[in-house]
């Protein structure tokens, strides 16, 4: 299975403060890449695109968990 679908199984079963708790922590590890990548080149700078896709999947399973969907 590719990477996404099991990620986005993963969250399914997440409460809301659950994935509140993981969007916060994904985004202080973007903050930290970024800053990273700015004072030297990532290895891979690919690894800030996916997480930034990540937090937006996360995002997009708790507005459903809110609206009950």
């Amino acid at each position: 299975m590719s990477k996404k679908v099991d990620f986005t199984k993963s969250i399914a079963a997440l409460s809301e403060v659950e994935l509140a708790a993981k969007i916060k922590e994904d985004e202080m590890r973007i903050k930290k890449l970024m800053f990273t990548h700015t004072i030297a080149p990532l290895e891979n700078p690919q690894s800030i695109r996916s997480l930034r896709r990540d937090i937006a999947r996360l995002k997009t399973q708790l507005r459903k968990v809110q609206i009950g969907a």
